[in-house]
């Protein structure tokens, strides 16, 4: 069969699913999905315990919370331990090692071209792809989003706005969270406000403008959470006025601020009519980085930790006919099942000789008690200096292979084997408090043996260890001649054409306030 009749009967499987609806859990209507649109919001920096929902003493997230409500919740779903990981896992559908990923920064943050990504999976199915924020895979033009399936590409340069690293990783110069240049479509332009809205008034745009013409992929990663803690004053407020550090008042600001959009986000897919044909996913990139030690749901470790505080993130998942409100999969999953997920929604053909790491979702969202087999999966935080590099990032461990045993992980259903030497029982110890690998050395001698195995994988194709960085950081080079030719025209805000007044609570951290208000200039 070639690959065109193979997509076509693939369509036709989905769309012919009739699957339970999430209105009613007696007497639920037959539904036929058919190529539902596809929103994907994720935050940076932001973690499983940094939301009302989970538990949080005193932050309020009620759009959030509102959407936990409606969704049906992976409780055990794990990503990367840091930034450009994440998202190499999420584009690629592959274990970020193995695209090339092993850092953020020093060319190890540039995704292997050799990658089929998720975007480009949906346009072969007749979807249209935006991104909006946050790329991180690579700043050089080949490795940048519109080269790798998307239409529309609305981000900022480097890790976060305003970072500028060895090599070709940077953003436009002195930018900042406030008024950021952001690269449209290949030119700068010059918007005006906080990073976090604009970023969502001009994902709305877009969803707006093309809802009617064919179903769309919506990739919404804010830099927000993610250092430099700045957040409007308004939302920073409620934060002072409890007494937190200016490190925590940012950090919640920047969420609070982040709860309003989603709230902003729901609103319009109502509005719109797109709710009832839209799968809506909020997920963060890794563990928390600032707010471990005011809640952390009970776990061990933080961003940039194989320990599960630095992997586990909320996954919430809301496409009525398919998802339940308020159902709980506790089944141990990952960031690249993300990407089959999509492709068996959208009724997408990856291509044959392309293999994913992940597995799809799909018979977990119909049934959460469906088979699901144990895999061992992987983690390791990666992130060793560069061999040759003077200063700060030539010293220490400069190679993988000084690295092999250091910060990484090996997990199942049951078993979390950190750093050779502890193991724990997930299933009766999530908070890892109990070291039992000696209780148990059998799991450990299995794990260490399938750590092997998957590192003898993956240490040929870390293809960017040797890249130099001597070379210059295309987005400075570009803004500058752009800025030289003719200047850095200012943004157009869409038009959403709302006249919902809107102002931020009078107090977010202890107060609950309306859902989904607008701003007064939209």
């Amino acid at each position: 069969m070639d690959r065109k009749s193979s997509r076509m009967k693939m369509m036709g499987v989905v769309m012919a699913m009739t699957l339970a609806s999430s209105v009613s859990a007696e007497t639920p209507p037959v539904v036929s999905l058919s190529k539902p649109n596809i929103i994907l919001v994720m935050t940076d920096d932001q973690g499983y315990g940094d939301l009302g929902c989970h538990g949080h003493p005193f932050l309020k997230t009620p759009n959030i919370d509102k959407l936990h409500a409606q969704a049906t919740r992976f409780t055990d779903f794990h990503v990367s331990p840091s930034c450009a990981p994440t998202r190499a896992a999420l584009m690629s559908g592959k274990a970020p090692f193995k695209v090339g990923i092993t850092h953020t920064i020093l060319e190890r943050e540039r995704m292997a071209l050799s990658a089929t990504t998720m975007a480009e999976v949906l346009k072969s199915a007749g979807y249209t792809t935006g991104i909006f924020g946050k790329w991180h895979l690579g700043d050089a033009d080949e490795y940048q989003p519109q080269n790798r399936g998307f239409d529309e590409v609305f981000i900022h340069g480097g890790g976060g706005i305003g970072q500028r690293y060895p090599g070709t990783c940077a953003d436009a110069p002195k930018n900042k969270y406030f008024d950021p240049v952001i690269k449209h479509n290949g030119r700068f332009v010059q918007t005006e406000g906080f990073c976090t809205d604009i970023f969502f008034d001009q994902a709305l745009g877009w969803m707006k403008s093309v809802q009617d013409k064919k179903p769309f992929f919506l990739y919404l990663s804010s830099n927000a959470p993610h250092s430099p803690m700045r957040a409007p004053d308004s939302y920073k407020q409620p934060f002072l006025d409890r007494g937190l550090d200016g490190r925590l008042v940012g950090f919640y600001g920047m969420i609070a601020n982040i709860d309003d959009n989603m709230g902003r986000l729901m609103q319009k897919l109502d509005e719109w009519g797109l709710s009832d044909n839209a799968l809506l996913i909020f997920m963060t990139d890794n563990g928390t980085s600032s707010g471990e030690k005011v809640h952390n749901a009970g776990m061990k470790g933080k961003k940039g930790s194989p320990d599960r505080g630095g992997t586990r993130v909320p996954l919430f998942m809301r496409l009525p006919g398919l998802t339940k409100p308020g159902v709980d999969i506790d089944r141990f999953t990952r960031h690249y099942d993300l990407f089959p997920t999509f492709a068996e929604l959208a009724g997408a053909t990856v291509p044959a000789d392309y293999t994913l790491d992940g597995r799809s979702l799909v018979p977990l969202l119909k049934n959460p008690e469906a088979d699901w087999s144990d895999r061992n999966s992987f983690v390791h935080c990666g992130r060793w200096n560069k061999k040759g590099e003077p200063g700060r990032w030539g010293k220490g461990d400069v190679t993988p292979e000084s690295r092999k045993y250091m910060n990484f992980a090996v997990r199942t259903e049951r078993w979390r084997l950190v750093n050779k030497e502890e193991l724990y029982d997930i299933r009766k110890d999530p908070g890892q408090q109990n070291n039992v690998a000696s209780q148990h050395p059998e799991v450990v001698g299995t794990l260490l043996a399938a750590y092997e195995e998957w590192w003898g994988e993956v240490r040929p194709l870390m293809i960017n260890e040797e890249a130099s960085l001597d070379v210059e950081a295309p987005y400075i080079v570009q803004y500058e001649k752009q800025k030289a030719a003719g200047g850095i025209p200012k943004w157009i805000k869409p038009n959403l054409k709302n006249p919902i007044p809107y102002a931020p609570p009078a107090d977010r951290s202890s107060a609950e306030h309306e859902i989904g208000i607008e701003r007064k200039s939209e």
